[in-house]
């Protein structure tokens, strides 16, 4: 029973994945998709590498297999709070900003977009962020997008319940706000209550598409530890798109390890990997 990807197999896999999804598959990488691959393979009952391969690359595959490919494949690291900094500037910073140019128009809604929401500590960390600030501005409304490619997390995120050892970074004072614990304490399980659920919505998006699927512009856009993953042609064409997603003088946070120097995109710097469209 063959569990390794031929040379042929890895690069057929790698090709799709860099191709559809942006991600670059070097060989450094083969073991690592071989071992999550297998995971999967077993789950769907084949025997090898190879059928289960071959058969995720048939007509029927692709219809049927692809999409769990490509979430057994994808990394989702996140957690709640990751660079902290980011959301006490938007609170402190960048709310206040939008707050004040949007009294030319009341009525609008603040638009945040988390645009690879993992299992969604990204966007319950911005809905929690959000509710905080309203209750000292309320005129503010807002809504929140959140998406990924994989279906997988994107169930867990809906459900919105998380281990407590995964809750660790929230402050305390939200903690006992916007959590609850599960009845049975064995579980060790903790829900955000529905206030803070409900505030997010999740949808399915491949941030390769050139059409997002999104008809409203955005005036916040979240990509964080994202960029790292592609090549600089693959970057740059994904921030123009951001760019074309923003409201002008919208705003884009990246993360810690991340930068937009060096590229041909409408974007200024605005505090350390925050950057502001051109108005």
């Amino acid at each position: 029973m063959n569990q390794q990807l031929s040379h042929r197999q890895f690069l057929k896999v790698a090709k799709f994945i860099q191709e559809d999804y942006g991600i670059k598959m070097p060989s450094s990488k083969k073991i690592m998709v071989e071992s999550r691959l297998q995971k999967r393979m077993r789950q769907a009952g084949f025997a090898s590498l190879k059928e289960y391969v071959d058969y995720v690359f048939s007509p029927e595959g692709r219809h049927l297999e692809l999409i769990h490919l490509v979430d057994a494949i994808t990394t989702n690291k996140t957690d709640f709070f990751r660079e902290p900094n980011h959301f006490k500037i938007l609170s402190e910073k960048i709310l206040p900003l939008l707050l004040a140019h949007k009294q030319r128009n009341p009525n609008q809604a603040i638009k945040i977009w988390s645009s690879a929401c993992s299992s969604g500590e990204e966007p319950y960390t911005l809905a929690m962020t959000l509710h905080e600030f309203v209750n000292g501005a309320s005129k503010l409304n807002f809504s929140i997008l959140a998406s990924d490619i994989s279906t997988r997390v994107l169930k867990k995120a809906i459900r919105g319940t998380y281990s407590e050892e995964r809750i660790a970074d929230i402050p305390m004072c939200m903690r006992k706000k916007y959590l609850l614990k599960s009845m049975d304490r064995t579980l060790g399980l903790v829900q955000l209550k529905s206030q803070i659920r409900d505030l997010v919505s999740f949808r399915r998006i491949n941030l390769m598409h050139d059409d997002f699927g999104i008809k409203e512009k955005m005036h916040i856009i979240f990509c964080r530890n994202v960029l790292i993953y592609f090549d600089k042609e693959t970057q740059q064409a994904l921030i123009r798109r951001f760019a074309r997603q923003l409201v002008s003088g919208g705003f884009l946070f990246i993360g810690h390890s991340e930068s937009l120097s060096g590229m041909d995109v409408p974007f200024n710097s605005f505090l350390a990997t925050i950057y502001q469209k051109n108005r």
